[in-house]
């Protein structure tokens, strides 16, 4: 969701920042990208060594309840991947949502766009987050389909790594991060371009790069 489907990486950020400011600790845009595609426990846990002096819980709700307000606003979706998921839906393609985001922020998504999804699996449905591939893993049960025959996209090392890892035919698309250089990964600059047919090539064990 976050990176992939929307543009909220910056909203996070601007939540870490804000959430440090009060506690007087620095913490910079790069600072930002390094927790891009991480489970919000684990943000929460490197905030704190730096300073944040607050419980976990508390952290990941304050972060939470700001990126949700900046996405209720409008919602920010990345237009090449609003314009292949209504693709996709169109022709009948079952899709789950995996994402390490959880609570108000999700139901705030799927507010919008819940209708694409038949599954969904989030931060709170797991034990082991991004790059564990458990969110992948389950997204797969609950379609009733094994990994192999899945076609997952990601954009960041740690929900790549959890794709790839689960088995998935895994799509790497560029937007804030490098991407990784795995085995049998399809790396992309975008999703433009990018149509049904490619997508049923990728799930046939061709990968592409357009990276």
């Amino acid at each position: 969701m976050d990176g992939t489907l929307i543009d909220s990486e910056p909203f996070w950020i601007e939540a870490e920042q804000a959430i440090a400011a009060r506690f007087g600790v620095e913490w910079t845009h790069a600072d930002g990208m390094t927790l891009v595609g991480n489970p919000l426990l684990d943000s929460a846990r490197i905030l704190q060594a730096r300073g944040i002096d607050l419980p976990e819980q508390a952290i990941i709700d304050t972060m939470i309840d700001s990126v949700t307000a900046s996405v209720q606003d409008s919602m920010p979706w990345m237009p090449d991947a609003r314009r292949l998921l209504d693709e996709v839906h169109a022709a009948g393609v079952r899709c789950a949502l995996v994402t390490m985001s959880q609570g108000r922020f999700v139901d705030a998504f799927l507010d919008v766009a819940g209708e694409y999804f038949e599954v969904v699996v989030s931060g709170e449905d797991v034990s082991r987050g991004k790059p564990d591939p458990e969110a992948y893993l389950r997204a797969a049960e609950l379609l009733g389909v094994a990994p192999a025959d899945c076609v997952a996209i990601e954009d960041s090392p740690a929900g790549i790594t959890s794709a790839h890892r689960a088995g998935a035919r895994t799509i790497a698309v560029k937007r804030y991060a490098e991407l990784p250089d795995l085995p049998g990964l399809t790396r992309l600059a975008t999703l433009d371009g990018l149509t049904v047919e490619d997508l049923r090539r990728v799930a046939s064990g061709m990968p592409l790069d357009r990276n």
